[in-house]
Order: structure tokens, then sequence, then C-alpha cells
């Protein structure tokens, strides 16, 4: 059995759909929220949705303690708020795996919009936040939650990871080639994360407009 995987935020729509697609593929999944209660909710639906899956439900903090590898799914406007009550939880070794996409819509702005960042991305900033010997590797931005929550859709696209440390990239590579229809791509370095980010907006833009759940493929690998 592969090791498991944290989600911190896992009750919410790309937590979940995350937490449900890997549960599918044999991965035992700690699902976290800010509230036990609704950890434990969101791992009663996901068993009922994969009877077979392993899932358990925890506050974010436990949650964060479970698994070497924690994938981050919070709107931005809580990325800081979070990482911070992490801290205490996340320890030497660790690899956080951040989706944040830092969209205008965090500040009642338009999702086609992103917001600066001072550290240059999300996933830079949420390098800072995390305790010494922890890193942080950037990916799952493109990715539909809506199509990932449906396990009766295929999905057929790629996902950009961006990390400093090869190792730590490969970790993150083969647990996403865990979902079938997914294939990560190695995009360089964490500083890359502000291009990676970006494409949301974009794909919200496009997907708006054809009314479609739009992925990413890059071609010639």
């Amino acid at each position: 059995m592969p090791p498991p995987v944290s989600i911190i935020g896992a009750s919410g729509a790309l937590g979940f759909g995350l937490a449900v697609r890997w549960g599918r593929a044999g991965v035992p999944v700690v699902i976290g929220s800010r509230d036990a209660g609704r950890a434990q909710e969101a791992a009663d639906r996901a068993r009922a949705a994969v009877p077979a899956g392993t899932f358990e439900g925890a506050e974010n903090a436990e949650a964060a303690t479970r698994a070497e590898l924690v994938v981050l799914t919070v709107p931005f406007r809580n990325q800081s708020e979070t990482l911070t009550n992490l801290k205490g939880a996340l320890r030497e070794g660790q690899l956080v795996v951040d989706a944040t996409v830092p969209l205008a819509a965090a500040v009642s702005g338009r999702a086609t919009r992103t917001l600066g960042v001072w550290q240059g991305s999300a996933a830079q900033q949420a390098q800072e936040m995390v305790p010494d010997g922890v890193r942080v590797v950037s990916a799952l931005h493109t990715v539909s939650a809506a199509l990932l929550g449906d396990l009766d859709r295929d999905l057929d696209e790629d996902v950009l990871v961006c990390g400093d440390r090869r190792e730590d990239k490969q970790a993150v590579i083969e647990l996403i080639d865990r979902i079938d229809g997914l294939r990560a791509v190695d995009a360089g370095r964490l500083e890359m994360a502000r291009i990676a980010e970006q494409l949301t907006a974009l794909l919200i833009s496009v997907n708006v407009r054809h009314k479609t759940h739009a992925g990413i493929k890059i071609t010639g690998l």
C-alpha cells in the first residue's frame, strides 16, 4: 500500500475531489478541515463514494501530523492563517504541496484576475511560512475541482509541478500520476509557480466562455 497523504482543507471541492481520486487509486487519505466534525463528515462522504478507499477525518493540525506529504487546498484568503495554525504540527522533512492560487476573488475581485504576491507566488509565500526543514512543492492549479469530484468523468490533462529539489518533485509526480488521466510534468524551480498559478485565471476565463472544464496539455513530451 502506498504511503498516506494528508489533505488540508479537504472538506472543500478541490481537496475532496483529490481525496476520492487518490482513495480510489489505493492511497490512504487523511481529510483535514478547520472543524473536526466537518472533516469526519467529509471522510464519511468519501467512503460512500469509494467504499474500497481508506479515509480518516481530522482537524487540520492533527491531519498534518499523519503523513509525510501534506497537500494544501485552501483558498488564498485562508492560506496564511492556515499555515500559521500548522506551524506546531508540521515537522522537518515533510513535503507541503501548495495548490493555492492568489485569485482576486479572495478580496471580492474578479476570478479571472490574480493578486500580486510580494514573495512572487503563493507557493513562495508558503515556503516562507512553513517551519525550517519543511519543503514546498507547487502543483494542482489547473485541474477542475468539479471534474475531480465526479468519479464518472474521465480526466485527460497534465499537472505542472514546481519545486527546488528534484527528489521532492518526483515524490509529488508519483502521487499525482496515481490518478488515472493525470500526468504530472516537472515545470522547474519553485519560482516558476508564479506562472503556473496564473494559468488558473486563464482557464477560468476559457471555461466561462466555452462552458466547459478545460485543462492543460503539454505537447512533445
